[in-house]
């Protein structure tokens, strides 16, 4: 009997021994640490997994080109629409410009000069960096990847994929993905070419998945506007 209170009584040392552990550290202690970022490799495949699942994609867009060497910009905006696959429709409502995508056939029609460049949409490099919302290709075949801080890129709440193409093409040296954290959505779009202009797209209201009319993708130019083919 003795031996058993010896016992419990050094059990109970025992216990006195250990360090006090409130209710509030045991809170902390099970709360997970925050997830670290994703790595380039993960962020691309979160932003292609979304739009592979994506049949369609519509939203209000803003462009601001920026001529780096003349300190000099231009904004435009309109309504955009994608359609797998490699269909796009660009609305400008600022200058009445048009960019369309019948999948086959890329038109891009300047209002001011009335005219029209027309080229098999395989061979432009006018939507390389946008294939992979319409259906086409893969982002992370395409580009060379990391991820910028967001807070340098100043887009806080999202991530910054920033890409460099494999295959060299002179329509831009960099693309720059601003994605959302929450949706893995595309929320801006950024290329920059050799001579340090930027041209940036940013979307705003998206729609996914609901079926545009069956005239989008075709535009006839005004009459006597000038065709013009590579």
């Amino acid at each position: 009997m003795k031996n058993m209170k010896l016992k419990s009584a050094l059990f109970s040392l025992a216990l006195a021994a250990l360090p006090a552990v409130s209710a509030a550290t045991l809170t902390s202690d099970a709360i997970a640490a925050p997830s670290p970022p994703p790595t380039a490799e993960q962020l691309a495949g979160r932003v292609q997994s979304f739009y592979n699942r994506t049949q369609t994609f519509a939203a209000d867009f803003t462009q601001r080109y920026t001529i780096k060497a003349y300190s000099r910009t231009k904004d435009s905006g309109g309504k955009v629409v994608f359609e797998k696959p490699g269909k796009m429709s660009w609305r400008y409502t600022t200058n009445g410009n048009r960019v369309v995508s019948d999948g086959k056939v890329l038109r891009v029609y300047e209002e001011d000069n009335k005219q029209m460049y027309e080229q098999a949409m395989d061979q432009s490099q006018y939507p390389a960096a946008l294939a992979f919302l319409v259906g086409e290709g893969d982002i992370r075949a395409s580009f060379k990847l990391q991820v910028m801080d967001s807070e340098k890129a100043k887009f806080e709440g999202g991530y910054v994929l920033v890409g460099e193409p494999r295959q060299p093409t002179p329509a831009y040296q960099k693309m720059l993905l601003f994605v959302d954290s929450k949706t893995d959505q595309v929320r801006r779009v950024m290329l920059i070419d050799a001579q340090g202009n930027r041209n940036r797209f940013d979307f705003a209201n998206p729609v996914v998945n609901k079926k545009p009319p069956p005239d989008e993708f075709k535009f006839v130019p005004p009459k006597g506007t000038k065709i013009i083919k590579p």
